[in-house]
Formats: C-alpha cells, structure tokens, sequence
C-alpha cells in the first residue's frame, strides 16, 4: 500500500457513510419540496381571497360614492 491509498475497509466505511449521508439530503430536499408546494398552494387561495375582497370593497366603494348628498329635511 502506498501513502495516497485508503484501506479497502475504511474506502467502503466512508462509501457508506456518504451514501447514507446523500440519503439523508434526498430526504431532506423532498420534505421541502413538499413544504414549498403547500406554502404555494395557501399563498394561491389567500392570493384568490384578497382578489375577491378587493372587488367587494371596490364595488361597496362605488356604491358609497352614488349615495344621495345629505341634505336638510324639508321641515325645517
């Protein structure tokens, strides 16, 4: 064995612990993966949502708006 080379315990040693390593990350990717996809999908319905109250309230707004001008009763 020269100096640069590893025992062929302790290469298939570090081979395991790097497969087990990248095992662990592939997990770790894949559970964020899902939480992006589900931060997304909330993100998208309040997206919806702030839509849907910004049409009311302009609606409400307008009708506001047309409302008669308020004016002294005829009895006084």
């Amino acid at each position: 064995m020269t100096a640069g080379e590893i025992p062929e315990d302790d290469a298939a040693g570090r081979i395991a612990r790097l497969e087990e390593h990248v095992a662990h990350q592939a997990n770790a990717i894949e559970e964020l993966s899902d939480q992006i996809a589900e931060q997304w999908r909330v993100t998208e319905q309040l997206r919806s949502k702030l839509d849907r109250l910004t049409e009311r309230f302009l609606a409400l707004e307008e009708g506001a708006a047309e409302a008669p001008a308020i004016t002294r009763p005829p009895h006084y």
